[in-house]
């Protein structure tokens, strides 16, 4: 097989891992947070932290290395529209996941270890969330315009 459609084939699979991830997460999160159950909402928040380092860097390590290695056959990162684009979202999106959702899961992870067992949820897990939702969602679509133009690589 040739070596650009190898990589070509192990960045599709970081893509489907990192999106496949960090868009299934949001929606369990989300969705055991509703249940409003300290015993729910703390094992969903453990498994957010685990999922992210066992798929979200994975895939983002995946991606970004194959990128790399095939940008050179373009021009380069800098020197096509598209791929400039994409690599741009894609590290906006990283510096949100680093600058604000990191933070933020390490905390509630921490907040979550005191009401497993059963103790009321703080307010401040609460206020929390809403920031995770609202930089998740941006840190998410960003990506999938991202997608966009690695699939449709608009001049």
């Amino acid at each position: 097989m040739e070596y650009y459609t190898v990589l070509k084939s192990i960045h599709l699979l970081g893509v489907v891992i990192f999106l496949g991830n960090i868009i299934v997460t949001a929606v369990w999160k989300v969705m055991a947070d509703r249940t409003r159950d300290p015993a729910v909402v703390s094992y969903a928040q453990r498994l957010v932290t685990i999922t992210d380092i066992a798929f979200t860097a994975v895939g983002v390590v995946l991606i970004y290395t194959t990128g790399q290695l095939m940008a050179p056959a373009f021009g380069g990162v800098f020197e096509t529209y598209w791929i400039a684009t994409g690599w741009w979202l894609f590290i906006l999106s990283g510096v949100i996941w680093v600058l604000i959702l990191i933070p933020i899961q390490i905390y509630q992870a921490r907040l979550a270890r005191g009401f497993a067992s059963g103790k009321p949820i703080p307010q401040r897990y609460w206020m929390l969330s809403r920031s995770w939702n609202l930089a998740g969602a941006v840190a998410t679509l960003l990506p999938l315009a991202n997608l966009y133009f690695m699939v449709f690589k608009p001049v």
